[in-house]
C-alpha cells in the first residue's frame, strides 16, 4: 500500500512539484494551502507523514504541530521552512517535529530525509526483543501504548522519550554516543541538538530514578553519551 503524504505549504507551484515528485516516487498526496485545511486534513485523515511549512496565512506551521501532537496523533511530521537557524531547528523539534529541511533544498535531499523518516518508525515498531513491554528495578515502559509506570504512578511518554529509551534498552551494558541518538532518534547530526538530548535524559531520570542526580539506570558516560543498565534501583 502506498504511503499517504500531506503536504501544507502555501506556495502553490511548490506545493504542486513536491506532490508531482512524490508520486513519481511512489506516494500517494494530498495538498492543503494554509494551516487551518492542513489542520483539518490532518484530523479527519490517516496520514503517513506530514510535509509542513512553517510560515503559512492563517495558522502557522509550528502552532499546527503542536496541535497535532496535542490530540495524540503521532504521525511523522517533517517541516519545509526558510528559516535555517539551529535556533529555529531545535524549536521545531521541541513542538514534536521529527525531522526540518531548510529552503531551498535538493528533491534528492528531501527523498532522503523522507526515507530516514520511514526507516525510523519501521525501526521503533519492532520494539526490544520483539516485546511490547520492557520491565527494569519497579519501572515498565510500554512501546506500543508509550505508556509507562514508575514510582506508583502511570506517565504517558512522548514518541522521542519512547524512542530515545528503545535505542538505550537495545544497547544494555554499552555507551550509546550523543551522535548515535541524535542520527537514530531525530536524524541529526548537529552539535548544538545535544542540548535537546540532555533535556531528554533529564526528564527520564525523573521518570524512572529513585535518585535523578544519583542514576542508577540511564548513566553518563562523560564526554561520549549513555549508558543504560538494568541494576535494581
Amino acid at each position: 500500500m502506498k504511503k499517504q503524504v500531506l503536504i501544507v505549504e502555501d506556495e502553490k507551484h511548490l506545493a504542486e512539484a513536491l506532490a508531482h515528485n512524490l508520486q513519481f516516487e511512489g506516494y500517494s498526496t494530498t495538498i492543503a494551502h494554509d494551516g487551518e485545511q492542513g489542520l483539518h486534513l490532518a484530523g479527519s485523515i490517516k496520514f503517513d507523514l506530514i510535509l509542513l511549512d512553517i510560515m503559512m496565512p492563517k495558522i502557522d506551521g509550528l502552532e499546527v504541530c503542536r496541535r497535532i501532537r496535542a490530540a495524540g496523533n503521532r504521525v511523522p511530521i517533517l517541516f519545509l521552512t526558510a528559516r535555517s537557524s539551529d535556533a529555529d531547528r531545535l524549536l521545531g523539534l521541541k513542538v514534536g517535529a521529527d525531522d526540518y529541511i531548510p529552503k531551498p533544498f535538493l528533491l534528492e535531499e528531501l527523498i532522503l530525509r523522507i526515507q530516514g523518516i520511514f526507516r525510523r518508525q519501521d525501526w521503533y515498531s519492532s520494539p526490544p526483543e520483539e516485546q511490547e513491554t520492557y520491565t527494569f528495578g519497579k519501572n515498565q515502559i510500554n512501546f506500543r501504548t508509550y505508556s509507562a509506570s514508575a514510582k506508583g504512578r502511570e506517565i504517558d511518554l512522548t514518541e522521542k522519550e519512547c524512542m530515545l529509551m528503545k535505542l538505550l534498552i537495545e544497547r544494555i551494558g554499552q555507551v550509546v554516543s550523543r551522535e548515535e541518538i541524535l542520527e537514530r532518534v531525530w536524524g541529526y547530526r548537529f552539535s548544538t541538538s545535544s542540548r535537546t538530548i540532555d533535556n531528554f535524559i533529564v526528564r527520564l531520570r525523573r521518570y524512572f530514578e529513585d535518585e535523578p542526580k544519583n542514576p542508577v539506570f540511564i548513566c553518563s558516560v562523560r564526554g561520549v553519551g549513555y549508558r543504560f543498565t538494568a541494576g535494581t534501583s
